[in-house]
């Protein structure tokens, strides 16, 4: 865990700077006219045939350990983004070739995010499980603080290609260190997480449905903040949002007693509301706030909701059940992003975002709705409060 973790936030920080080099990018090779097209499929391939790997690859790599399946994983990205990198840099790339790089590079990603939680897995013992997610996590997502602010700084003076080039170096650190790695075989069946995961299927459902109108966000945002500013003010945005993430996640302990429905709905609500700022408002300061206040909302969600999977869990299924979940997710927000390129073309970018902000507080309406009648109709549910750890997961 000594030599994994650290090259676990190496990767995790060139993934924070292609968040923005990924669209960016795409805004700079594709026509004038087919903008939010090009974004929208790039934002989607690079995440969303992780899902499609996770079925085709699921009999060739099911018993590999741990290790084998990080190491996979990135030996992959490494090359297809340093390919990525190479073309745009010779000014060679083309919006098609971009988007079949960049999906290729995503094959092997669930089963490298699965094999993340295996190794935590192998390496401690059952009862120091939730240590090492909330160690992880937590590196993950100090990592997505300082990159995305990285790239915008680095982009105006090298192009988004070389930033790319960077995160193609940051997976092949963490190849390396991870073909090095021992690791027992295991079986590691997202299919088979599927199915533990439908025995919660209203919180799974309305997870779904949140990404999915989330995903126009990164679509929208980038051409929106392109209109007015470049790529250091895109940088800011998620900055902004990721110090506002790290701060609600570590106030999520606080909310250890609170109806978990109550939560979801809430942060639900709170999210699309702080898209209002940048949907209504032709200045991107009150953007920036939003999206910071945003963060610190929708900093428990992750938590809360993966406490509640770890509390009812088995111990060794934990990190099949975290993969399963980024299954179902991956698609959601790569699907909700694919969406986003034909509503940017028909509505313009910042009324996407409002539009997104709008549904969203409507989806978290329907949640308190659904709450409500839940109480005077039923027994409450038998996760109605937040058990979360101490840590954060």
């Amino acid at each position: 865990m000594r030599r994994f973790v650290p090259a676990v936030g190496v990767s995790a920080l060139g993934d924070g700077m292609s968040m923005v080099a990924v669209a960016w990018l795409a805004l700079q090779i594709a026509p004038e006219s087919q903008k939010g097209m090009w974004t929208a499929l790039a934002v989607t391939a690079f995440s969303l045939p992780a899902t499609l790997g996770a079925y085709v690859f699921r009999k060739a790599v099911s018993g590999w350990p741990g290790a084998r399946l990080v190491a996979g994983d990135a030996t992959l990205r490494a090359v297809l983004l340093g390919l990525v990198a190479v073309l745009a840099i010779a000014d060679a790339l083309s919006p098609l070739a971009y988007v079949i790089i960049l999906g290729a590079s995503s094959l092997m990603h669930a089963w490298g995010s699965a094999g993340v939680y295996t190794i935590v897995a192998e390496a401690l013992p059952s009862e120091a499980h939730l240590t090492g997610n909330s160690l992880i996590s937590s590196v993950v997502q100090i990592a997505f603080v300082i990159g995305p602010a990285a790239a915008g700084a680095l982009m105006p003076f090298t192009g988004p290609g070389w930033v790319l080039a960077i995160d193609a170096v940051s997976y092949a650190i963490l190849a390396a260190i991870s073909w090095r790695l021992p690791g027992k075989t295991r079986d590691v069946k997202v299919s088979a997480s599927l199915r533990l995961l439908s025995g919660y299927p209203q919180i799974v459902a309305i997870t779904v449905v949140f990404f999915f109108l989330y995903g126009p966000v990164e679509v929208a945002l980038p051409i929106h903040v392109a209109q007015q500013a470049g790529a250091a003010m895109l940088g800011l945005f998620w900055t902004c949002f990721g110090i506002g993430a790290g701060v609600g996640a570590l106030l999520a302990t606080r909310l250890r007693n609170s109806s978990l429905w109550t939560v979801v709905a809430a942060i639900i609500i709170g999210w699309g509301a702080s898209l209002l700022p940048v949907g209504l408002s032709q200045s991107l300061i009150p953007g920036l706030i939003g999206f910071a206040v945003g963060g610190v909302i929708y900093g428990p969600y992750t938590s809360v909701t993966t406490a509640l999977l770890q509390s009812l869990s088995p111990p060794d299924q934990l990190s099949r059940v975290l993969a399963a979940r980024n299954a179902l997710t991956i698609p959601a927000t790569s699907l909700g992003a694919l969406a986003g390129g034909p509503a940017v073309n028909a509505f313009g970018a910042q009324k996407t975002l409002l539009l997104s902000g709008f549904l969203t507080i409507g989806l978290g309406l329907a949640v308190l709705a659904f709450t409500a009648a839940r109480t005077r109709t039923g027994p409450p549910a038998p996760d109605r409060s937040v058990q979360a750890s101490p840590d954060r997961p």
